[in-house]
């Protein structure tokens, strides 16, 4: 019989019902059970199709990794049936029922932790009561953010010295407190969560998940050492957090089917139409734009994008979460007719890894999302950025003013719920002079030469003997000795 220390590690991944979340703690149980490690995940009905799909090659490589479905409490908090997701949740009490309803998937986990004793849980920081659920079977809670260390830092920065207090004003700039460069934001660009205003069940949720990160065992980050060093070094000495970085994590996926419908849902165009289409342009001539799958434009705000795409004269892959309509008032009259050939519009899911990956792509308009940015440096696309919510300000620091690989567009405060006539806050003008700039140009070319180095940066650091190789082989390591 196999000692303790030889048994197989096993690790649960719990992540949170968001395809932002959900996407790279996917790819992580991948990873892990690449390495050797029994992984499984934990996930809801409606997530569990998709789950199932994403881990079928690891599965067909022979690795171990399995999936539980525990049921979501949408009748205990008056949701809807099936309303699993976070991007389900339509308005804002909508919103507060979805928050409170994953503090009732307590019970569940816990009676599944019990049943196949695992050595370790890797919970999303949205669960902060999956650190007391661990401690309680005598395991390490491992937390998975789903940012950077930049944004990270940034955030307990605000959180730590409450700079934003400390000014008259949100539109009053301020200096970052305790940062190693210097990087200066206002308070409407301070997310808000952060602000000291009338508790919600998220603002409950999220400073749970501060106050017990310093119990859990350590935080994982989908980054690699290159991409922000001395932020990562920053984090761990300064702030005193224990972490591991072991991206970019969507890098495991190396078949055309991983990148394409695997990596949320399926595409609302097919892939191979869409690559077709790619084919037939030359390299870095076209820009993509996508904000997400949560970012929800009003009718005004499409009508500057298309306006300003249309004035620059690119070519463009527009993915606008939009139903096609006999009538669509956010587009100008005749628009579709004249980009023909020139212009294509994904209404929904697009094959994001696919697009970017693909040589005719030369720039990337985004919201700024983590998994977004990740997915662009790791295609060497330099990037547009238009932050809308959560640590996207931070992010755009970190492309615009830190790495040098992206252009911002202008935006100069969160867009919260957006009602669908509500007025644009980036006019056409500032859409075109952006993306001509990140196109066309000396400057451009050198925006272009940093973005293609961190690429192979990013690709040395996930092959064997890279940064985020050699952290995930530390971090097994560490767990195995654990229960010796």
């Amino acid at each position: 019989m196999e000692t303790k220390s030889h048994e197989q590690l096993h690790i649960f991944f719990f992540p949170y019902m968001a395809q932002g979340h959900s996407i790279p703690l996917i790819d992580m149980a991948k990873i892990f059970a690449s390495h050797g490690v029994k992984s499984t995940l934990i996930t809801t009905p409606l997530h569990a199709p998709l789950f199932s799909k994403a881990i079928q090659s690891s599965k067909e490589l022979g690795f171990e990794i399995e999936l539980i479905v525990i049921r979501f409490p949408t009748e205990e908090v008056g949701l809807p049936l099936g309303c699993e997701s976070s991007s389900l949740a339509t308005t804002k009490e909508m919103k507060e029922k979805f928050f409170r309803a994953t503090t009732l998937l307590q019970p569940q986990l816990e009676q599944i932790l019990d049943q196949q004793r695992p050595n370790c849980l890797l919970a999303d920081t949205l669960f902060p009561w999956t650190t007391d659920v661990a401690a309680k079977f005598g395991i390490p809670r491992l937390i998975f953010h789903g940012t950077g260390f930049f944004p990270l830092c940034a955030s307990l920065s605000v959180i730590l010295y409450e700079p934003h207090l400390k000014v008259s004003s949100d539109s009053e700039v301020f200096t970052l407190p305790n940062f190693p460069v210097e990087i200066k934001l206002t308070g409407s660009q301070i997310p808000a969560f952060h602000k000291k205003k009338v508790e919600t069940e998220f603002t409950k949720l999220y400073k749970a998940s501060k106050a017990c990160e310093e119990r859990s065992y350590g935080v994982i980050v989908n980054s690699f050492y290159e991409l922000e060093p001395v932020y990562a070094d920053h984090y761990r000495k300064v702030f005193g957090r224990k972490a591991w970085h072991i991206g970019p994590v969507s890098l495991c996926n190396k078949a055309a089917l991983d990148k394409a419908e695997m990596r949320g849902m399926e595409a609302s165009l097919d892939e191979h139409e869409c690559l077709n289409w790619l084919n037939t342009k030359k390299h870095n001539s076209v820009v993509y734009i996508c904000f997400g799958s949560l970012t929800n434009f009003s009718d005004p705000q499409l009508l500057e994008i298309a306006l300003g795409l249309e004035a620059s004269g690119k070519e463009f892959i527009w993915v606008v979460r939009r139903e096609k309509k006999e009538k669509e008032e956010w587009l100008p009259e005749g628009f579709e007719k004249r980009m023909e050939g020139k212009g294509l519009i994904i209404r929904g899911w697009a094959p994001q890894v696919l697009i970017l990956e693909h040589e005719a792509i030369g720039g990337f308009v985004t919201h700024c999302g983590w998994n977004s940015i990740l997915e662009g440096v790791s295609s060497g696309v330099p990037m547009i950025t238009w932050p809308v919510s959560a640590e996207q300000f931070y992010n755009e620091k970190l492309l615009t003013e830190i790495l040098r690989i992206g252009v911002a567009v202008g935006v100069q405060q969160w867009a919260r719920f957006v009602d669908v006539k509500q007025e644009a806050s980036v006019k056409m003008e500032a859409i075109e002079k952006a993306v001509t700039e990140i196109m066309v140009g000396d400057e451009a070319q050198e925006i272009r030469s940093r973005a293609k180095a961190l690429r192979e940066m990013a690709r040395r650091a996930v092959e064997e003997g890279g940064s985020s190789f050699s952290d995930l082989t530390a971090l097994i390591e560490e767990l195995k000795s654990l229960r010796a």
